[in-house]
């Protein structure tokens, strides 16, 4: 069984999507489409930069996902097709147009609405996170009890074993992030973001985001998409949507959700968009398993003589 999965902030690069533009055919009208609904100067942040203006949190979002719904468009014409989906964080939302749950038409300005709530959420009420390497999780979910003293931290991510992500006020993710370096962690990572995401300082991000999702209309998933909030698979329109609400302020359960389609059968997994976050995530979790990336247009024909 073969999995698809999508990956989420932070996997953005200068030049990204340009040569799956410049291979044209359905790469290309994907890409066109992401032009159409969002605007000339995406493609060209993509594809020109500058750096900054592709990091900003409403431009990189949507264009993680123009480039993944692109890469997906030259897997397809491969005759590729998935057992189920699943996206890290803003992942979540190009695993689910690959279900058909919405269009690219629909998905795009969405994610762009989503990238606007989440910067002025961390202007708002800035936060932090970090990155715990080397350390067991129940030591680092001890950590953030205690830190809790200090203020809001919550584990934001369960990567992979090894790797967890906390995010909350600063001074408690400080706080948390000095008890786990205490308890032995090897390292610990403070991230460049603009907000402390899947915590609780996002409730003013979520709200306007729940509210336009209830205003989309989705269609049930064609393959099942495994949730960041409880690494279960789901079909029905209602729940992938308070899925998404819900994702804003929950841990993203990525080790748990590849163990789940681990467990179903899924022995290969073909990381969709840019970079090789996932594969490499993926890779910690299982070693067993087959991993492939499709970031450009020349990955595709590797990806076909793995799978054929």
């Amino acid at each position: 069984m073969i999995a698809f999965v999508f990956p989420g902030q932070n996997s953005h690069y200068v030049g990204m999507g340009r040569d799956l533009y410049e291979a044209g055919g359905p790469a290309r009208l994907a890409l066109e489409v992401a032009e159409g609904e969002l605007g000339a100067e995406l493609l060209s942040v993509m594809f020109e930069g500058p750096e900054e203006a592709l990091t900003r949190t409403d431009n990189q979002q949507p264009a993680i996902v123009a480039h993944s719904l692109a890469a997906l468009e030259m897997v397809r014409e491969a005759g590729i097709e998935p057992d189920f989906v699943a996206g890290h964080s803003l992942g979540e939302y190009s695993a689910i147009t690959c279900a058909g749950c919405l269009a690219p038409e629909q998905v795009l300005p969405l994610v762009r609405f989503r990238g606007e709530l989440m910067a002025r959420a961390g202007d708002d009420a800035p936060g932090a996170m970090a990155a715990i390497l080397g350390l067991d999780t129940e030591p680092v979910l001890e950590a953030v009890a205690k830190a809790g003293a200090e203020g809001t931290v919550v584990v934001a991510n369960y990567n992979s074993p090894g790797q967890v992500v906390i995010s909350g006020e600063v001074n408690a993710v400080e706080a948390a992030s000095a008890a786990c370096s205490d308890a032995g962690a090897k390292r610990v990572i403070r991230l460049d973001v603009s907000g402390a995401f899947h915590s609780p300082l996002m409730k003013p991000a979520a709200a306007p985001l729940i509210d336009r999702l209830d205003d989309t209309q989705f269609a049930p998933a064609a393959v099942p998409v495994v949730a960041n909030v409880d690494a279960q698979p789901h079909t029905q329109p209602d729940e992938i949507r308070a899925n998404l609400g819900a994702q804003m302020t929950s841990s993203v359960r990525w080790e748990q959700s590849v163990r789940w389609m681990i467990d179903e059968g899924v022995r290969t997994f073909v990381e969709i968009g840019p970079g090789t976050v996932l594969s490499k995530l993926i890779r910690r979790i299982d070693r067993d398993m087959t991993v492939l990336n499709v970031d450009h247009a020349d990955d595709v024909a590797t990806l076909a003589t793995e799978l054929g």
